[in-house]
């Protein structure tokens, strides 16, 4: 079992920036791909960002590259979600996966290729 608790939404300005933050617990010495996801209010969950947990090597959507990075910390079994120039499009409930063996992006960008899933935290962009 992995528990996943988000943190750092809140409500900012269009062009501000915020830092999300997904620490793990439980049995992170097994080595977990981890994802973000969002959710805006009447929409589909959509994938945003990934991480694989080994290589590092990170994958995005396209309407957030350039804007958002994805990184994470090994040894506070942590992932981040760096988010600048916001608009109010952003404005979701994000949520943090994690998943094991995740191979090839399209498992990456499938939620339901995740077994653990965070409580989600509310971003708010105002216009």
């Amino acid at each position: 079992q992995v528990q996943l608790v988000e943190s750092g939404g809140g409500l900012v300005q269009a062009g501000g920036s915020l830092r999300l933050s997904c620490a793990a617990s439980g049995r992170t010495s097994t080595m977990y791909d981890m994802g973000w996801f969002r959710q805006a209010p009447g929409k589909e969950r959509e994938f945003v960002a990934a991480i694989y947990w080994v290589s590092g090597n990170t994958y995005s959507t396209d309407s957030v590259k350039g804007r958002f990075t994805i990184s994470r910390d090994n040894a506070k079994n942590t992932v981040y979600l760096q988010m600048n120039s916001l608009k109010p499009e952003d404005t979701a409930v994000y949520y943090c996966a994690a998943g094991r063996g995740l191979f090839g992006s399209s498992r990456l960008r499938d939620g339901r290729e995740y077994g653990y899933w965070g409580q989600g935290t509310q971003v708010t962009v105002s216009a």
